[in-house]
């Protein structure tokens, strides 16, 4: 684990009255009562589907009502007791957090890192189904995350439409044309992540207009604007590259949904305008955070849009399946994305992983909880630079695409998050300000 002498202290519901506090005391407990009520709803379902399934049901109701009842009493944090691959690690990771303690008691549900407890809620969701066959498989957020995509319906034709009208003419734009395009479909994918549905608790939240038609109006809203250096970055890779390297961007993925629709825009964006070779995209191996994207998630999506009719929307289907085909899209989902671990670790939890990273051009991370996982979700001063929170994780230069849903923002200017503050408290929670922060190559 990374040092933690002169970090700050981690968020966490132990300060009351803290985002943090509401979220555990609030928010988890909503989301498990509606993971509980979807399996009810399922019931005859899993029967129909299975033949058996009820018993399993059951079983899983219980260990989610008991998951459930430990939280909302503070109860300590117990080892995994099921066989996943994973399960070993989660456990030497509540090790960790025993020694991090010195006696000072068993880590609980309001005493720990928030980070760490509520990833290890969704983990131990994912145990409750995993370890009830025939149900096994079932992704409780499913529902949820294809509502948002229908929701969004016709944003995605909004955006669908625009971007295979700017293909046609993709090739006869000069580079200024070709950088305020970039730096369009950055916002778009940078706003499409206010679609979060653990941040409304599983609530409907989807993208009912074009966000194309608003960029202007978010600007005061970008309280970090790295555009330009991406833009530069980007540029400048292209030129070094040679017969054999590639200029590869990864995209960390958030939400499914809009989110990932417009993530996919940007992705074939930096194809088509030669900007990159290959897009790398890294999802989650289980369900997780509600509507963070899976493997399933990701593949649905493509076919839903293939099959859609509408001309745009399809016609951005079959060209994404085509770029998977080639190979030069790749799909991937590593453990290590679900992990309680901050990113600081990765190179020594996932050592392969960190060096295969390496290998990017760019990594671009979405949404509030990768950027939370990139600052170890402490209680930083604005002011602190963005490479220095990152606390030496830095496998290739790096930008986080991400709206404010939590309450840890470094690399602002003197006073600006003082000023803000002044007239909005909530502004660090409230999905409305956002930032598209840089680190380059150490």
């Amino acid at each position: 684990m990374a040092a933690a002498s002169a970090l700050p202290v981690s968020l966490s519901g132990r300060f009351k009255g803290s985002f943090a506090y509401f979220t555990i005391k609030d928010r988890l407990p909503q989301i498990l009562t509606r993971v509980i009520d979807t399996l009810h709803r399922h019931k005859n379902e899993f029967f129909e589907e299975h033949g058996e399934g009820v018993e399993a049901e059951k079983r899983a109701i219980s260990f989610l009502s008991k998951l459930r009842n430990e939280l909302q009493t503070d109860k300590a944090v117990t080892l995994l007791e099921d066989e996943l691959p994973d399960a070993a690690l989660w456990n030497q990771y509540l090790d960790y957090q025993r020694n991090l303690s010195n006696g000072s008691g068993e880590p609980s549900w309001f005493q720990s890192p928030w980070l760490y407890v509520e990833c290890y809620m969704y983990r131990r969701i994912h145990a409750a189904l995993a370890q009830n066959p025939p149900i096994d498989n079932f992704d409780v957020f499913k529902e949820g995350k294809a509502q948002n995509f229908f929701e969004s319906q016709e944003a995605v034709i909004a955006l669908c439409t625009y971007f295979q009208e700017l293909l046609k003419n993709i090739k006869d734009l000069d580079e200024k044309q070709l950088k305020e395009e970039l730096f369009k479909l950055l916002q778009v994918s940078l706003w499409g992540n206010k679609c979060d549905l653990s941040f409304s608790a599983g609530k409907a939240s989807s993208q009912k207009s074009s966000p194309l038609q608003s960029l202007e109006n978010m600007m005061p809203y970008l309280l970090v604007n790295d555009m330009e250096k991406l833009w530069s970055l980007l540029v400048n890779a292209k030129k070094g590259t040679t017969e054999k390297s590639k200029v590869r961007v990864d995209i960390i993925l958030d939400n499914a949904g809009f989110e990932l629709v417009s993530d996919l825009v940007l992705a074939d964006f930096l194809l088509s305008s030669k900007l990159a070779d290959e897009v790398h995209f890294h999802g989650k191996s289980i369900p997780w955070y509600v509507s963070d994207t899976t493997k399933h998630d990701f593949n649905w999506t493509i076919k839903q849009l293939q099959s859609a009719n509408h001309m745009w929307m399809s016609r951005c289907g079959i060209n994404w399946e085509g770029n998977l085909k080639k190979g030069v899209w790749v799909y991937r989902d590593h453990m290590f994305w679900t992990l309680p671990h901050d990113f600081s670790s990765m190179a020594e939890v996932a050592p392969d992983f960190y060096a295969d990273l390496q290998k990017s051009s760019l990594l671009l991370f979405k949404g509030d909880l990768n950027y939370r996982k990139l600052t170890g979700d402490r209680k930083w001063e604005y002011t602190v630079p963005f490479h220095q929170a990152l606390n030496k994780f830095h496998p290739a230069p790096l930008c986080s695409l991400r709206t404010l849903k939590s309450d840890t923002q470094v690399g602002l200017k003197p006073g600006q998050g003082e000023q803000i503050q002044a007239s909005e408290p909530e502004w660090m929670v409230s999905g409305k300000y956002g930032v598209i922060q840089f680190a380059a190559a150490l």
